[in-house]
């Protein structure tokens, strides 16, 4: 019998180990704003450690869905099997994403799927509390990458707590704004696209919509494709 094996994402507790991990790095990417807005106002920590909701994910708010934890590939998957739900989070183009601030949606603007690369994953056990926490990024349109995949501990969530605003916690972790390119009006920004281009462009726009961790045939697990 050949058994899955057992993922056990590297984790991080300190903002340099979230500054080293490289997570929502470089400029436009959007999940450290995503990561500041969920430890501010999706979750709170009370004084025993445990962690609940301030949001239901099974009611798809701000945009999120289902995590299915398949295998990526041969027996391996993503994250360890648990006996609650996976629940993922940072799609911007998901069904209630349009609920997230202006400030973690800006610069998706649907050309770079890097813009829209970054998740945050959570399980749900039940009364308003979650499990465990995990920082992730696509590797590519489907799949996403094992090695940039992090356990958030956290006493790093009560850190990003502290910070008085979003500036004050970007500027610490050393995310740099291309303040060159910031103000630049959208006219100047479109791309002209050409009639052989659209069927393409659209594919790919197409691609980013949705998450998705594409089993393996010769995985020897439980999974259920919706």
């Amino acid at each position: 019998m050949v058994h899955t094996k057992k993922t056990m994402p590297d984790k991080i507790t300190t903002i340099f180990d979230l500054q080293e991990c490289g997570f929502g790095q470089p400029w436009p990417r959007h999940g450290l704003k995503l990561l500041y807005w969920f430890a501010n106002e999706c979750i709170w920590v009370n004084d025993d450690d445990d962690m609940f909701l301030a949001c239901d994910p099974a009611k798809k708010v701000f945009g999120f869905h289902r995590f299915e934890n398949r295998c990526f590939k041969p027996n391996e998957k993503l994250l360890p099997d648990v006996g609650f739900h996976y629940y993922l989070l940072g799609n911007l183009n998901s069904p209630g994403a349009d609920m997230l601030p202006k400030y973690v949606k800006e610069h998706n603007n649907g050309r770079h799927y890097e813009n829209n690369a970054d998740r945050i994953i959570v399980t749900d056990h039940g009364q308003m509390r979650f499990g465990e926490i995990y920082l992730t990024t696509h590797k590519d349109l489907s799949r996403f990458d094992p090695n940039a995949t992090f356990h958030i501990s956290r006493s790093l969530l009560k850190i990003i707590q502290s910070y008085p605003n979003l500036e004050d916690f970007l500027q610490t972790v050393g995310y740099q704004v291309n303040t060159c390119l910031v103000h630049i009006p959208l006219m100047m920004c479109q791309v002209e696209v050409k009639p052989d281009d659209k069927k393409a462009t659209s594919e790919k726009r197409s691609a980013v919509s949705v998450d998705t961790d594409i089993p393996s045939r010769n995985c020897v697990c439980s999974c259920t494709i919706l």
